[in-house]
């Protein structure tokens, strides 16, 4: 149990970033997800997405983080169809990293963002 008042929530998750245009255009107009907060200082980006559901995602070239699809964490995004959204992306050659897994639960899959962080698409199965 945490104490009152301290840890509420997960603020944001953050992925590091290379080249912001392209990671911007990637989460944009690939995934479709609208800028919230978004600004440059000396020439470096802090670019964050509120999500419809709760959660922000947040991207950067500010940290010194090298973009990952094999270390750090990994944001996974609930999604509506899975089948339809990893075909939307496949045609826009959006590259998977694996097979879909199937679970008694839930159906995932993991592709990478224009910069090579892991995304996990979500998405649960109907209960009962």
């Amino acid at each position: 149990m945490t104490t009152p008042g301290m840890i509420k929530k997960i603020a944001f998750t953050l992925y590091p970033v290379k080249d912001v245009a392209r990671a911007r255009r990637f989460y944009e107009e690939t995934l479709g997800l609208q800028p919230g907060s978004a600004g440059e200082h000396d020439g470096k980006w802090w670019v964050e997405y509120d999500l419809p559901g709760g959660g922000c995602l947040a991207i950067t070239d500010v940290v010194q983080d090298v973009p990952s699809a094999n270390s750090g964490g990994t944001v996974a995004f609930e999604v509506e169809d899975l089948d339809r959204l990893i075909a939307d992306l496949k045609a826009k050659q959006v590259e998977f990293d694996g097979d879909l897994i199937d679970t008694p639960v839930c159906r995932m899959v993991v592709c990478k963002d224009s910069e090579g962080n892991g995304l996990l698409l979500h998405q649960l199965k109907p209960k009962g």
